[in-house]
């Protein structure tokens, strides 16, 4: 089983950029989906972004599409969100999870998770 460590966030003005990183241990990475999740204060943990074990196939949310783009790298055992255009709806905690039943929007097909990483939008 693999497991994972978020990072990249922080702080950016609206309208820019960032490039979330996940590194995963482990030898059996490149056979997991991987997806990226968001938590806002006080809301719910919602779905942001999901890549299939080759990179071929990947899914987004409507709030992100067309602004993020999720990558892997199975060489390096990581996978990428790059966030432009931010907006102040995208503070959240970001995290990363790994599941075995393909791309998919909902959280209980994913089953390892990383412990999140901060992105905060400012005006």
């Amino acid at each position: 089983q693999v497991q994972l460590v978020e990072s990249g966030g922080g702080l950016v003005q609206a309208g820019g950029s960032l490039r979330l990183s996940c590194a995963a241990s482990g030898r059996t990475f490149s056979s997991y989906a991987m997806g990226w999740f968001r938590q806002a204060p006080g809301k719910e943990r919602e779905f942001v972004a999901a890549i299939s074990w080759s990179g071929y196939s990947t899914r987004y949310a409507d709030s992100v599409k067309g602004r993020f783009t999720i990558s892997r790298d199975n060489a390096r055992n990581t996978v990428y969100l790059q966030m432009n255009s931010l907006k102040l709806e995208d503070t959240a905690v970001y995290y990363c999870a790994a599941g075995v039943r393909g791309v998919s929007m909902l959280e209980y097909n994913y089953n390892v998770w990383g412990q999140g990483t901060q992105v905060t939008v400012s005006s």
